[in-house]
């Protein structure tokens, strides 16, 4: 299991699945994995949280990690959009006033 991919701590899909894995068929609490790959505790519970939410097992209304994924996409373009608009509209203010001059 490769577990780093970068600097700043980040892990591959590969790595956290396994990880997940770990926990989930062998019973062992998240703390002793975590020890064990020499990872953060508090980040595996998240991974084994989310991977059961992703499986169907979470709380009502929890977000799947796909539909966190679109989530930020759209949000991403909705930021985009509103730049556009916003430069649209200084634009026709900016034509407007050439217009009338």
């Amino acid at each position: 299991m490769s577990s780093k991919s970068g600097s700043g701590r980040r892990y591959t899909a590969e790595f956290k699945r396994d990880a997940v894995e770990l926990v989930l068929s062998t019973g062992r609490t998240p703390t002793e994995v975590a020890r064990e790959l020499g990872v953060s505790a508090e980040g595996l519970r998240g991974w084994v949280k989310q991977a059961k939410i992703d499986r169907g097992q979470g709380p009502t209304g929890a977000l799947t990690s796909d539909e966190r994924e679109e989530l930020r996409r759209i949000r991403r373009e909705l930021a985009e959009v509103r730049k556009a608009n916003e430069i649209l509209v200084k634009a026709a203010a900016f034509f407007a006033k050439e217009i009338v001059k």
